[in-house]
């Protein structure tokens, strides 16, 4: 796979799981972040998104973070990014969401208390 391949992955970090995705998340590609993400948080309650090799993010991406942090909250469970891209931060930003997401520099502070 090539440094600009899209990928996602999924980790175990100690009572959370940390989704790493790489690429550009678009239109093609976000329905494999939403499982990823909704299938992270069947798994644990304290899940992590790490963007940092995000190099675009649209709509449907945010959209698919979004879905995320909703379900996250409506079970009680710590949702957070990682290591956000200042691509994917600039979007955030437009849209004000990096006053919703709870943002986070590494995946050792994805279980650390809000």
């Amino acid at each position: 796979m090539n440094a600009n391949a899209n990928g996602v992955s999924s980790e175990a970090c100690g009572g959370c799981v940390l989704v790493r995705l790489r690429g550009e998340v678009d239109l093609s590609w976000s329905p494999q972040v939403r499982r990823a993400v909704l299938d992270a948080l069947a798994q644990a309650d304290a899940v992590g998104v790490d963007l940092s090799e995000v190099g675009y993010i649209d709509s449907s991406g945010i959209a698919a973070l979004v879905e995320g942090l909703q379900q996250a909250r409506t079970h009680g469970q710590r949702f957070v990014l990682v290591a956000v891209s200042d691509a994917v931060r600039a979007v955030l930003e437009l849209a004000r969401l990096d006053r919703v997401f709870t943002l986070v520099a590494s995946p050792d502070e994805v279980t650390a208390p809000a």
